[in-house]
């Protein structure tokens, strides 16, 4: 990452940060020619089911439905005329993208976005549309930056970095000033979603100069985890892989300077899934009308989790809904997702014997006209003359009642699998139960997270040895950026470590799933 352009404030004598010089900074930032002081509106129906007073910092209501503008305006606010004459560049696949694009048209200087070519058509048009120069380069972030780099330097252009420079830090603590003039009572503690590390860095440094009482909690995916990781480890560690589906704040590494800030002044971390944040958009959605990015709504996600775990009730919470650039396709993954977030729905794999009334037997096990359970998926298919295999879907109401019905039927003579945080059956098997074949002998299971791009698949298949045979293969398009793709090959054993480096040379990212025990009830 480039240094920032500005001299980073001083440090203390013992690491933590001179946050007189950040309060500066914040206060003295130009923002709001582009942006607005959003609304911090109360989540009445989350605050009645938490029993604690939940706010939400509505970040997704600037004119680019994202915070980034105001980092990005902050920062090119502050260049010289020269430099601003000479243009600005930044690499971005993003909200970041459209925030330097906007804060160039209000100060009438040239923007070069470089974005990976993989960028979907709608934030490429978006940014377009700002009136800025798109160069498609590369087949990632990683890619596109570099390039950025090298324009800067050959073009004299000024780069605008997403997160890891003082302005741009400063342009986004103009928000935590916002918060914390709009509610002046107790505030227990603010949740800020972290990709490189720029928004919570900013609203730290504020909070802490002026109201360090107030806890500042920062969010993570679990696949994309940079600096709860860092901060263990006492230095910047870079991810190999990072996960897509909050493309927002998936970053491999966070910046130095937002590092620093953050493992001083960060109270707490919270690390969410999928399947959590998918459930907070829907949150959020029926308190606002408004759907949420992932990464906008893993505050939500992260405070519905902090609060079960503490077991906390009348505090007063807010959360920065820090983004709403969502593509539309992605609702159905995130419909589905959200019931499991909102531990609303239960899988099992259950094993009947085949024999008369033993069917009816389970299906009065799951309900009873008094006390009636709804049925949310109901897959069988005949295993062999002995017993059969069930995949069924339940409403629930707690995560833990999952495990007490599986127990009820052991009790009564049904071998169960609590599949409920099986990601395999969650994503692809229960879609396609039913897949047993004697032809599949050797074979091997894996899910494979393709680009969404034309010759992923062909690179995949023109890379493997022509002895191995594909004896499965399932994909569904989620409306992402990338697609989740089960494949059965059948290897040879002999081919044993020409396979392992077909695996390793083929840079998708992989999970082995040969050992699933739902894999092996229901396909192999």
């Amino acid at each position: 990452m480039p240094r920032p352009t500005r001299a980073a404030p001083k440090t203390r004598s013992r690491g933590r940060p001179d946050l007189s010089s950040y309060l500066q900074r914040i206060l003295n930032a130009r923002v709001y020619d582009v942006a607005v002081e959003t609304a911090l509106d109360p989540a009445r129906s989350l605050s009645r089911r938490l029993g604690n007073h939940v706010l939400l910092k509505r970040e997704d209501q600037q004119s680019v439905f994202s915070f980034k503008l105001r980092g990005a305006y902050n920062k090119m606010a502050h260049l010289t005329p020269e430099q601003l004459a000479r243009g600005v560049i930044c690499a971005s696949a993003g909200n970041h993208a459209q925030g330097v694009a906007l804060s160039a048209r209000k100060l009438g200087c040239k923007a070069t976005i470089v974005m990976p070519v993989t960028t979907p058509r709608l934030k490429v048009d978006a940014v377009h549309a700002l009136g800025a120069e798109v160069v498609l380069h590369g087949d990632s972030y990683s890619d596109a930056y570099v390039h950025a780099l090298a324009l800067e330097a050959s073009q004299g252009l000024s780069f605008v970095h997403p997160f890891d420079d003082p302005e741009v830090i400063a342009g986004q603590g103009t928000i935590a000033m916002e918060i914390l003039r709009q509610h002046q009572g107790p505030i227990d503690a603010v949740f800020v979603a972290i990709g490189g590390g720029g928004l919570i860095s900013g609203v730290a440094a504020y909070i802490k100069a002026v109201r360090p009482q107030i806890k500042v909690i920062g969010v993570q995916t679990t696949d994309s985890d940079a600096m709860l990781r860092s901060v263990r480890a006492g230095k910047r560690v870079s991810l190999a892989d990072v996960g897509l589906f909050a493309d927002g704040t998936a970053v491999k590494q966070v910046g130095v300077e937002t590092f620093r800030l953050a493992r001083a002044l960060v109270d707490d971390y919270v690390v969410v899934d999928t399947d959590a944040v998918c459930a907070a958009i829907k949150d959020v959605f029926q308190d606002t009308r408004s759907v949420l990015e992932p990464s906008g709504a893993m505050g939500v996600a992260a405070m519905k989790q902090y609060v079960e775990t503490h077991k906390l009730k009348g505090k007063t919470f807010v959360a920065i809904t820090c983004g709403a650039n969502m593509n539309f396709d992605r609702l159905r993954f995130v419909a589905e997702r959200a019931e499991f977030g909102e531990q609303r729905e239960a899988l099992f794999a259950v094993t009947i014997p085949e024999e008369r009334g033993s069917f009816k037997r389970f299906c009065e096990l799951i309900g009873t006209p008094a006390h009636p359970r709804q049925v949310t998926e109901f897959n069988y298919r005949i295993a062999d003359t002995k017993v059969a295999h069930v995949f069924v879907g339940l409403a629930i109401t707690r995560h833990d009642e999952a495990d007490r019905i599986a127990r009820n039927f052991v009790r009564h003579g049904f071998a169960t699998v609590n599949l409920s945080d099986d990601e395999l059956a969650k994503e692809h098997v229960r879609h396609m139960v039913g897949g047993h074949s004697e032809l599949a002998r050797h074979e091997r299971l894996f899910r494979f997270v393709f680009p969404e791009r034309p010759g992923a698949l062909m690179r995949f298949l023109a890379a493997m040895h022509p002895g191995w045979n594909i004896s499965l293969f399932h994909y569904r398009n989620q409306g992402a950026d990338y697609g989740r793709i089960l494949v059965g090959i059948q290897v040879p054993t002999a081919d044993e470590q020409a396979f392992q480096s077909f695996l390793e040379t083929l840079a998708y990212p992989y999970v082995e799933e040969s050992a699933n025990p739902v894999y092996r009830l229901f396909l192999r």
